[in-house]
C-alpha cells in the first residue's frame, strides 16, 4: 500500500491535526476530500474530542467549505453512549461541554445527577471548579470513572492543550481513581461498526490521522490500513522510537492530506 490508495474503498478521517487545525483547514484538504470523490471513496471524520456535537462539528466543517452530513461524523461521545448503553447506566454527573451534555441527554442520560451511577468525563473547554470538585466528592464516595477518550493533548495553532489525558492525570492525583473504562480511539468499536454497516473490508479501508497512540493503534487494532500525517501531533522523531510490530507503527507516513491519492 502506498500513499495513492489505489485499493481502498473508504477512509476515515481525523479532524484536528488532520483536516484542520484550530480554525484553519490543513492546506490542500479540500482537494484531498474531492479526490475521494471523483474516486468513490466514501469518507468519514472522526474525532476524539468531546467538547462539540455532531450539529457543532457539522457548522464547523460547512463553514470550512465541506459537505458533510450526521452520518459523515463519528465521535468518541458516540462510542461513549454505545457504552453507556450496554451498561445501563442513566445517571450520571458529567465533566464535559454543553455539547456533550446535549448529547448525552438527547440519549436520555441524566448528566447532573446527584446518585450518578458514573462520573463521566470529556473534553471539557468549559471546565469549571464546581465540576471538577462535585466529581471529585463522587470518586472519594466509590463512583467509577468513564472518560470519552484517552488523548493528553489537543493540537491547536499555538501549541498542545490540555485534553482529557490530563484531566485523568488530575482526578488520578487528587482521588487516586483510574478510569474504569476509556472510550473513542484507539477501540476499533469506533470505526468497525460503520465498516461493517457498509459492507467492507477493513483491509480496504484507511484511517488518516496526526496520533500514533489514538488513530494509528486504531487502525492496527481494526486491521485497517494506518496512514500517520505530520501535519498535527506525531512527528518523525516520535517515530524513532516505535518498533516496527507495534501497533502505533503506521503503513504509511505523508506530510500531509493533501499528499494523498
Amino acid at each position: 500500500m502506498d500513499k495513492e490508495l489505489s485499493e481502498i474503498d473508504a477512509v476515515f478521517l481525523d479532524l484536528d491535526g488532520t483536516i484542520y487545525l484550530g480554525g484553519e483547514l490543513i492546506p490542500g484538504a479540500l482537494d484531498f476530500l474531492k479526490r475521494c470523490d471523483e474516486r468513490g471513496i466514501k469518507r468519514f471524520f472522526l474525532s476524539n474530542n468531546s467538547s462539540r456535537s455532531v450539529k457543532q462539528y457539522l457548522l464547523k466543517l460547512n463553514d470550512l467549505g465541506i459537505p458533510a452530513t450526521p452520518e459523515d461524523v463519528l465521535l468518541s461521545t458516540h462510542d461513549l453512549l454505545s457504552w453507556l448503553s450496554s451498561n445501563n447506566v442513566t445517571e450520571t454527573w458529567l465533566v464535559g461541554t454543553e455539547g456533550m451534555k446535549e448529547m448525552l441527554e438527547d440519549a436520555g442520560i441524566s448528566t447532573g445527577s446527584k446518585a450518578p451511577q458514573y462520573v463521566v468525563l470529556g473534553y471539557d473547554t468549559e471546565i469549571d471548579y464546581n465540576k471538577i470538585s462535585t466529581a471529585s466528592v463522587h470518586l472519594h464516595s466509590g463512583v467509577p470513572l468513564v472518560a470519552s477518550h484517552p488523548d493528553m493533548v489537543c493540537p491547536s495553532p499555538d501549541g498542545g492543550l490540555p485534553d482529557v489525558g490530563a484531566y485523568l492525570a488530575m482526578f488520578k492525583a487528587t482521588t487516586d481513581v483510574d478510569p474504569v473504562h476509556i472510550t473513542g480511539k484507539p477501540n476499533p468499536g469506533m470505526i468497525l461498526h460503520k465498516i461493517e454497516a457498509l459492507g467492507l473490508e477493513p483491509s480496504r479501508c484507511a484511517m488518516v490521522g496526526d496520533r500514533l497512540y489514538t488513530d494509528i493503534a486504531m487502525a492496527s487494532r481494526a486491521k485497517c490500513v494506518g496512514v500517520l500525517v505530520l501535519s498535527g501531533e506525531a512527528t518523525r522523531e516520535d517515530l524513532k522510537i516505535i518498533r516496527e510490530d507495534d501497533d502505533e507503527m503506521p503503513d504509511i507516513i505523508v506530510e500531509s492530506v493533501a499528499d494523498l491519492l
